[in-house]
């Protein structure tokens, strides 16, 4: 079962499209320095080990941490990195409260980074690089290069998004202009928010809809920027969080997901052939964090959400899976204001990944961003005390969520 963890801390670097003024090491630097700048009692000396991550193939740069280690304090103790994809800032944060939850010999406080500088290499030739691994294994395993070909035609993210649009769309009726409102409401919220890159406070839903399609449903207005930004989060014991911060935000569940084997599917029935608007990885993975967190009801236990997003036909999609929603009625919760800033369950107050987008530590931002609104510290702070928040994190194909539940009060209830 292991110890309470509770979040002392959590900081952001700024982002934007390039941020030229900065190497990746001092990237990171900023958003631990903003970090440990909400925490005033805390010095390097009391951080006992690291966690850290980002997707690599996507700058050309293997092993980071190593030329990295004196910029994040982490000289002579013990460091740790993960790479899960998309959801490798969900997947650090994960590990830094499994790293204190684990009760090691004098590893009480760990600090988790996640960080991508993107404008420093080629997205797209680092996720061809997967896709192009897994051909070559399915073709050895007797699946001709012309069925690959039709399981490719997904057309990585931005195609298997639209995949998943339509299919979500002709199930629950939605419109493109149900789209374009999410888009407005997370641009304008960035807008609110220091740290963040795309910030549009007088964008209008006819803005949106007015620029041209990139693989339809999806128009170019709808998608996320590729930014360059980092993340950290300190995590420590229930004990020494009220030390560290006035209010200790206590994680109460967590969960890693994936209902699939890969993109294309070790069998050749990847996401391509299936109904990617499904997402059983995202129901099991908020059913296993709820059950951790004792949570029955989620519409009416949980204060605020911060989902991850890239499009937005996920964010509808993504409240209704976690629960917080029943299904189909996602859009008419946007439109009516349930989920704006002063509604009854604010979503993605920060912006989300539809305006911020550094792949590594987008996952992690989620958790982070509903911390600090337990905290009461975000920029674009919710009006209604928060007490339970939750930061959702999506990667892979369309494959793999991951899940943290928190709260102000240490309430994991483990039923048996």
């Amino acid at each position: 079962m292991g110890r309470q963890v509770a979040i002392a801390s959590a900081g952001f670097s700024e982002h934007a499209s390039k941020r030229s003024d900065v190497n990746m090491a001092e990237l990171v630097s900023e958003a631990i320095e903003d970090c440990l700048k909400n925490a005033p009692g805390v010095e390097f000396d009391d951080i006992d080990a690291f966690v850290n991550g980002n997707m690599p193939a996507f700058e050309g740069s293997n092993m980071p941490e190593l030329w990295m280690t004196d910029w994040m304090g982490a000289r002579n103790k013990p460091l740790l990195r993960v790479t899960t994809g998309g959801t490798t800032g969900g997947t650090v944060a994960i590990a830094g409260y499994y790293t204190v939850a684990a009760g090691l010999p004098k590893v009480d406080t760990v600090l988790a980074i996640a960080f991508e500088q993107q404008s420093q290499g080629n997205t797209s030739v680092g996720l061809a690089s997967v896709a192009y691994g897994e051909i070559s294994i399915l073709n050895t395993m007797g699946i001709p290069y012309d069925q690959l070909s039709r399981l490719l035609s997904a057309g990585a993210a931005i195609g298997v998004a639209a995949y998943q649009a339509t299919n979500y769309m002709r199930k629950t009726k939605t419109t493109e202009e149900d789209l374009a409102r999410v888009v407005v409401q997370n641009r304008q919220n960035a807008a609110k928010t220091w740290w963040t890159h795309l910030k549009m406070p007088n964008l209008t839903v006819e803005e949106v809809l007015d620029t041209p399609y990139i693989s339809f449903p999806l128009r170019y207005g709808m998608v996320c920027p590729a930014s360059d930004g980092a993340c950290a989060m300190l995590f420590t014991t229930e004990e020494k969080a009220k030390d560290m911060c006035e209010i200790p935000v206590y994680v109460n569940g967590v969960a890693s997901v994936a209902n699939e084997t890969a993109v294309l599917g070790y069998d050749g029935s990847g996401t391509g052939q299936i109904d990617p608007s499904d997402q059983i990885g995202a129901m099991k993975s908020s059913e296993l964090a709820y059950y951790q967190a004792g949570i029955s009801f989620p519409r009416k236990e949980i204060d605020y959400a911060e989902v991850y997003s890239p499009f937005p036909n996920q964010e509808l999609m993504w409240v209704e899976k976690l629960g917080l929603f029943e299904e189909t009625t996602a859009p008419k919760m946007y439109e009516t204001g349930v989920t704006a800033l002063k509604g009854e369950l604010p979503i993605n107050c920060s912006g989300g990944v539809n305006a911020t987008n550094a792949i590594g530590a987008s996952a992690m931002e989620r958790p982070a961003e509903a911390a600090l609104q337990i905290m009461g510290k975000a920029d674009n702070q919710v009006p209604k005390t928060v007490h339970t928040s939750i930061g959702h994190g999506w990667g892979g194909s369309l494959n793999l969520c991951t899940l943290m539940v928190m709260s102000d009060e240490p309430r994991r209830k483990w039923r048996r």
